[in-house]
Parts: C-alpha cells; structure tokens; sequence
C-alpha cells in the first residue's frame, strides 16, 4: 500500500519515547527513575482548576471563535505590552491547541514547498518535523559549546541562501536552557529584517528564567520586529498546564488571519473549558508560578553541580527552562563490561538498562554526544538518579 511520504518521512518524538519507555518499566515494577520528561512536576494551580469549573457549570462549553475567546486574547496581548513593551492587538493574537499546534499553523501559513527554514541545534526535536510537514527544507545551523550553543549573525550568513524564508529561535531553549540577551538578538532581529527572514521565536519558556535574569522577547527589539517576528508561546510550562493544551501566537495582523483561517478547518477553535483556564493563570494569582521558578532554581543549581561532579560528564549552568545539557563525549570509545559506548544513544539505551536511569540522547536534537537531563523532578531523585549515572560512568573502561 501507498501511504503518503510526506508523513512517512516523520520519525516519532524520542523525548515522548523515552518517557514512555520509563513508565513502562515503571509499571513493571522497576525502580526507573526518569529524567526525560518535558513538562513540570508541579500541580496547576487550584485557582486555574476552579476557573475551569466554573466555566463548565456556567454552560462555556460551546464552540468559540476560531482563534480564541476575546477575553484570553485581550490578556496575552497585554501580557506581552506589561511585560515585553511590544503593542499587539487581539486580532494579531491566535490560541490553538499548545504551542506545538501553534508552531505547525506558523510553518502552514508560512512555507511554499522547497523554502528553507534555518534551524540552530541543538535543537526541540518537533521543529525539523514540522518544517518538513509544512513542505519545507531544514537546514541545521550547529552551534558549539564554546559558544553558549548560540548562534550569531555570521552563522546565519554562512547558512542563509536566497532561499531561507525563516529562523527558528528558542529561548530560553530546549535542550541547552541557554537564553540570549538583548544584544544577541537585536544583532540577529536586525539581520533578518534587513533580508526579510522570518523569525519563529519560541518562548514557551519565557518565564523560566533564573539569577535575577529577564526574558528578552524578539518582537521587542524595535518597531520593524513586529512584521517578521512570530512569537509562540502558552501556558503549559510556567503554569503547570501541559495536559490543557493551550498556546498562542503573536504575528503580524495579515499572517494571523492565514492562521485563524487554516485551523478553522483543521481543529475549529481550542478547547473551551481550557481556554477559561488559561486566561486566569494570565490575569490571576502568579504566587505559585514564582514558588515553581524558585524550586527550579534550586533543582538546577542541584543537578549542574551533580553533573560536572561526575567523571566524564559535563555542562554549562542552565540559565532558563528546566533542563541540563550534558557532554558524554568523554565516554564515547569506552566500554560497559565488553559492551561499546560509540554514541550517546548507546549510552542511555546502557545506562537504562543497567541502572534504570532513563534519559534522553542527543541525536534527536541534532548534535551528537550529549544527553539532556530535566530536572522537571523531585530533589531525592536528582540525588538518587546521578548517583547511579555517577556508579555507571566509574564502571567504564
């Protein structure tokens, strides 16, 4: 039989697999202890859960219109105009169905078959799926740890053809927690105006950010960004709402309208009740966000500590999201008990079934040798979990 290619060519998200694999060997019993997952390990917030009630007992259960209630676009716009100086309207404003729906209205609305879509990596493992779902090319700007794994503008030059419709920007990222300051990307914000390159900037993360720092939003580097910036962004991350599935996008007003337009004939409008919710974890109570931020910070002093305590590993200190990225290419060339550690896939398929410890390698996010870590979990089970990837590594010869 013939299925269509396109969606052939699409392999399964390794961080979903991994996580999955985990709870699998959880229910069998195993004492699995996972570093995998992408999400908080956090409640919602009881004042979201009872808005949500509340809009289920007052009957909000109706279709909504395409692109969101007034009432949550309204906020996200003035979420964005208190918090980042950036001025958009409602109707510049489109909640879907989580950030991850978000992303594929953007590349729908934006990519004709063929147009080149630069795509720094380390990077989310969704995007280059997406990209190529959208009909377009990824093409992969690597980055270095020497550089923070950030791109500048004379990467993009070096990658840029005259083909490149747009770049896609994550920060605080996934996987590195690396954030880029105001200079960074203003170079790189001014850059891609100049050669009418779009910028998808990711800030799923905007609110996970440690040390005092402040998430600088792409669209806000000067009047201009609002024409070629797309941000995406939601609730999942930094109101412990990932099951609710609500994101949004800002963008120009003519690119919103594409978008409302192609998700009215894909999923109609974003759940209801969710959509009730998300708009009071924007205007309610932020008390237990900033409790959250707080133990995060704390968890990742934990972890980064932990790990460049343990032989053949290494990291640079997380500066937003809620994972660590970690170097094993001290181990690639060694051997467990005659077994061949030659990648980083090796060596978490190894390390989880010699010490149940589940993480998830590096080459879903195109690069190779590294593992990334979420410490989107308790504080014992940081202990307990480099403790035995600390009893694993000393094994290796």
């Amino acid at each position: 039989m013939k299925y269509s290619q396109r969606a052939l060519n699409i392999s399964a998200s390794p961080t979903l697999a991994i996580d999955s694999l985990a709870k699998k060997l959880k229910e069998a019993g195993e004492n699995v202890i996972g570093f995998g997952a992408g999400e908080p390990d956090f409640d919602t917030p009881d004042n979201i859960k009872y808005a949500a009630v509340s809009a289920i007992v007052k009957g909000y259960t109706k279709y909504t219109p395409v692109a969101g209630i007034s009432c949550l676009k309204e906020a996200v716009a003035k979420y964005y105009r208190e918090n980042y100086a950036v001025d958009y309207s409602p109707d510049e404003v489109v909640v879907s169905n989580g950030a991850k729906h978000s992303l594929m209205n953007v590349f729908f609305a934006l990519l004709n078959d063929g147009d080149e879509v630069l795509l720094p990596s380390p990077y989310w493992v969704t995007y280059p799926e997406l990209i190529k779902l959208a009909g377009g090319k990824v093409v992969v700007v690597p980055t270095t740890k020497e550089k923070n794994y950030k791109i500048t503008v004379s990467d993009i030059e070096r990658y840029a053809t005259s083909k490149t419709k747009a770049l896609v920007l994550n920060s605080p990222s996934n996987p590195t927690g690396m954030v880029y300051t105001y200079e960074e990307l203003k170079q790189i914000v001014e850059f891609c105006i100049e050669r009418e390159i779009f910028i998808v900037s990711d800030e799923i993360y905007d609110k996970l950010i440690y040390d005092g720092k402040k998430h600088i939003s792409a669209a806000s580097i000067n009047e201009k960004a609002k024409e070629f910036v797309i941000v995406v962004n939601g609730v999942s991350k930094s109101y412990a709402m990932t099951g609710w599935r609500i994101g949004y996008t800002l963008s120009n007003k003519e690119l919103a309208k594409i978008m409302s337009n192609l998700q009215s004939h894909t999923t109609s409008n974003p759940n209801s009740i969710a959509q009730y919710a998300a708009y009071e974890a924007l205007v309610g109570p932020q008390d237990s966000v900033k409790k959250m931020i707080c133990e995060f910070e704390k968890r990742r002093d934990l972890i980064y500590s932990l790990v460049n305590d343990t032989k053949f590993l290494s990291a640079l200190k997380p500066e937003g999201a809620f994972y660590i990225w970690v170097d094993v290419s001290a181990t690639v060339g060694k051997s467990f008990e005659g077994k061949l550690i030659d990648s980083a896939n090796t060596f978490a398929k190894i390390l989880l079934e010699v010490e149940k410890v589940a993480v998830v390698p590096s080459e879903g996010f195109g690069m190779e040798n590294h593992i990334r870590l979420s410490y989107a979990t308790s504080e014992k089970n940081i202990r307990e979990g480099l403790e035995r990837i600390k009893r694993f590594v000393e094994k290796l010869s």
